[in-house]
Parts: C-alpha cells; sequence; structure tokens
C-alpha cells in the first residue's frame, strides 16, 4: 500500500514538474495569422518568442548586491520581486511616462531661457536626465551621475563604458540604465550602490520603461527585447530580425511596444513575451513610440514616415516628407510633435501637418526627442552642421519661437526633461573637434538667493594687444562668498574665479588680439552653487595708433640711450 502511494506521489510530482517545464523553461512559436482588425484593415500577425525563466541565462554580480536579502541568500531562485512601478516623480524615465507622451505636469512660463548651471559629466552627455521625487537628476555618460537640484554632486557610479541609455527610476528608489558594454544596472539612488548587475549579448543604447507591475523592459543590439523582474531575474526575452535601439512603451492593458532595426514595430504580450502582432515599415524603426489616450501607437522610421497604427496592429495613417527622426510625442490636445530638420506638429485624425518649425540654417533635430510643459511650450535641442554646436529651443504651441540658448559647441543629442519648478534639464556634448567633453545644463528661473549681476567697470575703448583692467563686484543676498565668470566676447573665458568675499572688488587684466566691439560677460555664483544673472559691459577696441606707437619706441630707445652715456660717463 506504501509503495502504491509513493508510486502514485512520484507520478504526480513528474506530471507537475513537467506541465511547469513545459510552461515556464521555453516555448517557440511561429505562427503566421492573417487577419482583419476591427476597422477593416488587412495585417499580418507574427508570433515567435522565446520564455526564459531559469536563472542559467543570467549573470548576476554577486559580490557587488547590497541591502537585498531576497538576492544575497537565493539570486536565482526568486522569480518576482514585490511591486516596484515608476516613482512618481517630475520626470521617472525617458519620455516622462511609460506610454512616453513627452508631457510634464509642471509649467514653465517663468522660464526665460537662462541657463541656471552646468556640471561637468567628464565625457559627452549622450543620454537624457531623469528626476526623482526630491529633485534630483540623473543623467548617463562616461558614468552614471546623481546631480543636486543646485547643480553639485550627490554621487557617481562607475561604469566601464559609456551610456546613451536615459535611467528609469521606481517607487522603491531604484535606477535602472544600460551601458555600451553589454550590462544593465540596478542603483540605489539613496547612495549610489549597486543593487544588481545582468549581462547581455551586445549594447544597451535602449532606454528602459517600467511597468506597474515594476518589471523592467528594454531593448539590446543583440537583437533582443528584454523583460526583467525588478529583483534582476529574467522574465524573458523577444528575438528580433536585428539590433533593438529603440525604447520601449508600454500601453494601459501592460502591451510592449518596441521597434527594431529588422524596420517593425513589435507588439508583445507582458506576461510571457509572446508577439501579439508586428508591422513592418520600410526602413530601421530606431527610436521608441508614443502611445495616445485612445491607444493609437505613433512612431517614425528610417523610410521617412511617421506612423499612426492601431491598438491591434493596423494602419491608421502614414505621412512622409522626412518628419520622423526622434521619437514623438503627445500634447494634451492630442497633438503629435516629432523632429527631424524640422519640428513638426502633427494632426492625430489623419495625419496632416498642422506647422512646422524650423530650427536655423543647417540645424536638425536628431537624437533627443522634444518634451512639452504643462503650458504646452515644446522643447527640444539642436545639432548645427556636423559638429558645430547645439542649441536648446522653446517652441510655442502655434508653432513661434519662445527662445533659444546655445548650450554646447558640438551638438545635443539628449531629450530634454522638465522638473518641478520649470526648469528645463539637457546633457550636450562639448570639446571642440574631439567633442570629448560633456555637461548636464539646468535652464530656468534663478534661485532668489543667487548673487546679483556683478556691476562691471573699466575702459570703454582701448587699442588691440594692450593690456587693461576691470574690476567686478557682486554681491551675495545670503552674504555669502561669490565666483565669477567672464567671457571677453573674444572666446576667451576666465573661468569661475575665486573665492571672493561678497561685495569685494576684484581686478582681472585683458588684452584683445583683434579689433572690433567687444562684450563683455560676467556673472557670480556663491558657495552653494547658487548662479546670479548675467551683467555685460561693451568695450570697443580699435587698431593702436602708429604715430603714437612709434613715438613711445622713440621715448623707450632715448631712455636707454640716456642710461647707457650715464654708465659710460660713470
Amino acid at each position: 500500500m506504501k509503495n502504491k502511494k509513493l508510486i502514485v506521489l512520484i507520478l504526480f510530482v513528474t506530471l507537475i514538474s513537467a506541465l511547469f517545464n513545459s510552461i515556464s523553461l521555453g516555448q517557440n512559436n511561429k505562427n503566421l495569422i492573417n487577419s482583419k482588425n476591427s476597422y477593416g484593415v488587412n495585417y499580418n500577425a507574427y508570433y515567435d518568442s522565446e520564455i526564459y525563466r531559469s536563472g542559467s541565462e543570467l549573470h548576476l554580480n554577486a559580490n557587488n548586491i547590497s541591502g537585498d536579502e531576497e538576492l544575497i541568500n537565493n539570486p536565482f531562485g526568486a522569480i518576482q520581486s514585490s511591486n516596484s512601478p515608476p516613482m512618481d516623480s517630475p520626470w521617472p524615465m525617458y519620455c516622462h511616462d511609460v506610454r512616453h507622451t513627452g508631457q510634464s505636469l509642471f509649467s514653465t512660463e517663468n522660464n526665460t531661457g537662462v541657463e541656471k548651471w552646468r556640471f561637468d559629466t567628464e565625457g559627452p552627455a549622450w543620454g537624457s536626465p531623469v528626476i526623482d521625487d526630491q529633485g534630483v537628476v540623473y543623467i548617463g555618460a562616461n558614468d552614471i551621475y546623481a546631480v543636486y537640484p543646485n547643480g553639485t554632486l550627490k554621487w557617481e557610479y562607475d561604469i566601464p563604458f559609456w551610456t546613451e541609455s536615459a535611467p528609469a527610476i521606481d517607487e522603491n528608489g531604484v535606477l535602472y540604465v544600460g551601458n555600451m558594454e553589454c550590462h544593465f544596472y540596478a542603483i540605489y539612488t539613496s547612495n549610489g550602490t549597486l543593487r544588481w548587475e545582468l549581462s547581455v549579448g551586445n549594447w544597451v543604447a535602449s532606454s528602459p520603461a517600467i511597468g506597474d507591475d515594476g518589471c523592467i523592459y528594454f531593448g539590446s543590439e543583440d537583437d533582443y527585447i528584454y523583460a526583467v523582474y525588478p529583483n534582476g531575474t529574467l522574465k524573458w526575452k523577444y528575438l528580433t530580425g536585428i539590433a533593438v535601439y529603440s525604447d520601449p512603451a508600454i500601453g494601459d492593458d501592460g502591451t510592449v511596444y518596441c521597434g527594431s532595426y529588422d524596420g517593425n514595430l513589435y507588439a508583445l504580450y507582458p506576461d510571457n513575451g509572446t508577439l501579439k502582432w508586428r508591422y513592418q515599415t520600410g526602413g530601421w524603426v530606431a527610436c521608441g513610440p508614443c502611445i495616445a489616450d485612445d491607444g493609437t501607437i505613433y512612431f517614425g522610421s528610417w523610410d521617412g514616415y511617421l506612423y499612426a497604427v492601431y491598438p491591434d496592429g493596423g494602419l491608421k495613417w502614414k505621412t512622409g516628407g522626412n518628419l520622423a527622426g526622434t521619437t514623438p510625442v503627445i500634447a494634451q490636445d492630442g497633438t503629435i510633435y516629432v523632429g527631424s530638420h524640422y519640428l513638426s506638429a502633427i494632426y492625430p485624425a489623419n495625419g496632416s501637418v498642422k506647422w512646422c518649425f524650423d530650427p536655423g540654417s543647417d540645424s536638425t533635430i536628431r537624437g533627443g526627442n522634444p518634451c512639452i510643459s504643462a503650458d504646452g511650450t515644446i522643447f527640444f535641442g539642436t545639432h548645427i552642421g556636423d559638429t558645430d554646436g547645439g542649441e536648446l529651443i522653446a517652441v510655442n504651441p502655434n508653432g513661434t519661437e519662445r527662445w533659444r540658448i546655445m548650450l554646447a559647441d558640438v551638438w545635443i543629442a539628449s531629450a530634454p526633461a522638465i522638473g518641478s519648478d520649470g526648469t528645463v534639464y539637457v546633457g550636450s556634448c562639448n570639446g571642440g573637434s574631439s567633442g570629448s567633453k560633456g555637461y548636464l545644463h539646468a535652464v530656468g528661473p534663478l534661485n532668489p538667493n543667487a548673487p546679483y549681476a556683478p556691476v562691471i567697470d573699466g575702459p570703454s575703448s582701448g587699442h588691440k594687444e594692450i593690456e587693461y583692467s576691470y574690476t567686478f563686484k557682486s554681491i551675495s543676498p545670503t552674504d555669502k562668498d561669490v565666483y565669477y565668470y567672464i567671457d571677453w566676447g573674444d572666446s576667451t573665458i576666465t573661468n569661475w574665479v575665486g573665492p571672493y568675499s561678497s561685495g569685494q572688488n576684484i581686478t582681472i587684466n585683458h588684452s584683445w588680439s583683434t579689433k572690433g566691439a567687444f562684450t563683455i560677460k560676467a556673472r557670480a555664483k556663491d558657495t552653494e552653487n547658487l548662479w546670479g544673472p548675467w551683467s555685460e559691459y561693451s568695450v570697443s577696441i580699435t587698431p593702436r595708433n602708429r604715430v603714437l606707437y612709434y613715438s613711445s619706441l622713440l621715448t623707450k630707445f632715448l631712455e636707454r640711450f640716456l642710461l647707457l652715456q650715464k654708465l659710460l660717463d660713470f
């Protein structure tokens, strides 16, 4: 009797195990469905997926895991940790939210386009910034940086290769980001320590999206779209035809939408990563999609078209003319904005063009998508020529320019993010032809406790190649010491000299090597890195008067002659 019970028990366990393996450990489905969507449009849906729930596909750096008992005790055993949806913050991920609307909840009406501060990222800031619920800004460059709202460093996490991925932050304060050395990281925002690290088959330039259940979705150049649980274990990965640089977006029903260089936009079921449908275009789908309130998915392709696709994969419309170079974003009234050679505003009903804004001669919008403030202002960065500079531009909802500011001497490929006080944050590539430097810029309202605009005094005219003295004086409202930044108008910069006492006159000498009209610009910052407004002072420089010049030479010659004569007489 006991033996029979034992045999029954063994058979039961074996059956359950086989059933579990068939569901969990792997399946490959390739079923072509020829169908018609609910709008009467023909389309093809292909199902093809690989599902992994085994730790054998995973590489966790257990030595660097800290503060996570579940991972320390059983790094591969736990399938799912507690819910960790996106953080409720001003800008928790790329394009603000999981649908990639690019919409901020905060107004920028008081933002007049003044740079508040810049933070040196020690390398090109390709990635786009995100913002947590304390106003701390995170951006990837050669390393991952956390920067306080006043522009000072909170922490820096060293990665072995640079990143182009924008981070994403969950409600538990964990930051997720990929890099160009085939790794994906989970980092605690509180102190910059590593929670876990996942190794994938190639670069991760894709910016992750976090679902309501805490699962993280991203693409890789190894041709896969990944779904990872919050504890670092792999949920599934889906094989596309070629590299995935696109940034996944998530619909209200949990469907994951992501493009691939194989020319397809993929819609994947979130539970198991099987294909819901795919829509094929005539070019690479390099940028991420965005999703409207009614579920319509908008995305661009390198075939020059902007596409609108219904939630079941049928085409609503497509509009061309080299419109699509960035991830599109959606305004509150439904208008779609997308960057390429122009910033284009598109009607959502039929894809017709509402207006186009020209950023200027030889300027394009690529890499970073636009973003939209609560008052409807659209912000985006530019490339001027190949490597001739980059501006941050603000455009009104009617397509007119509000302001622009030059921030980069190479380009801006970063997508802007908007803080709760209306500050716009964006990364840049600087350093001239080498492109070896980068900054995180904060553009927006200045702090009322920042030092006042410096008073500048000195000669308003002079001759070239003659050194003149200029005085500068700024007052800190909180009586803090101040530093001075001086642009002499001839591509020469005096970079943050100081500190000096508030209200102290300082003197700095300068000469100009060419004739012309120059504007000296100066601003001050205090010891808490609060930057004040600019002041300006005009100077006219002319060639040296030849008569006076030769008279001066003759005088010096006579003086030396008389001195020599005295020495000889002696």
